[in-house]
């Protein structure tokens, strides 16, 4: 579905992202993971073209992300749930949901009716403010918002940032379960031990450079992933 290949990207001159090859599959969960500044935002911004990589090159579905404006991507079936949310803050939960509804296949209802099927407590909370929701409230609307487009191809960044343990185990248990429902996700994350129990794949993206792939349970027992990221 998605393939990256040889990306380069950066900002102002100064590189982030060195050619960096992925794959995705239809149906996958796939992980990027890695430690902070490692890239991991900026290989999300390149695929939904916040930034325009330097080299190397993007497709989907077959066709060539080339030139495709960030406004067209949504249109393509890529939805993004960026890093710290992105609400609108004096917006109630639902009319954040409205916001991501706007090109979405089916009526507003229907898809609302979908969305609040995986999300009953952002139901309860409807008529809320979203600046006033709690952490994993908000981080729960985000991911909502994007799912109202109806995504072939969903990208999570960082969902578990800021939030309390309690709450990243029930981020994570939503993210199981948007998967279950057949929808296929991009997620980095530097929580390597609870994304690594998500996805069926997973790339380690280190220093803007993808230095080890293979499926999850692969990287789980792998002894230097186990030394530097899961603390065994």
């Amino acid at each position: 579905m998605l393939a990256v290949n040889k990306v380069a990207a950066g900002y102002g001159g100064i590189p982030a992202l060195f050619d960096a090859t992925l794959e995705v599959r239809a149906g996958e969960a796939v992980g990027v993971i890695g430690p902070n500044g490692a890239g991991k935002t900026t290989l999300l911004r390149v695929i939904s073209k916040l930034i325009e990589p330097t080299s190397g090159t993007l497709s989907f579905e077959g066709a060539s992300l080339a030139g495709v404006p960030a406004h067209a991507i949504v249109g393509r079936g890529i939805a993004h749930v960026p890093e710290n949310r992105r609400l609108f803050p004096r917006l109630t939960s639902e009319e954040n949901l409205r916001m991501g509804a706007y090109i979405a296949r089916g009526t507003f209802a229907q898809r609302l009716e979908q969305v609040y099927a995986l999300f009953p407590r952002l139901k309860e909370r409807r008529a809320q403010v979203a600046g006033t929701l709690s952490g994993g409230e908000q981080q729960m609307c985000a991911i909502a918002r994007a799912l109202m487009s109806g995504p072939k191809l969903l990208l999570l960044d960082e969902p578990s940032a800021g939030l309390a343990p309690v709450v990243v185990q029930s981020i994570f248990e939503l993210v199981r379960k948007i998967c279950a429902e057949g929808y296929t996700v991009l997620i980095v994350e530097q929580n390597i031990r609870q994304v690594l129990k998500v996805v069926n794949r997973a790339y380690l993206l280190d220093a803007g450079r993808i230095v080890r792939s293979g499926s999850a349970q692969e990287l789980r027992a792998a002894p230097e992933i186990q030394k530097a990221y899961l603390g065994l």
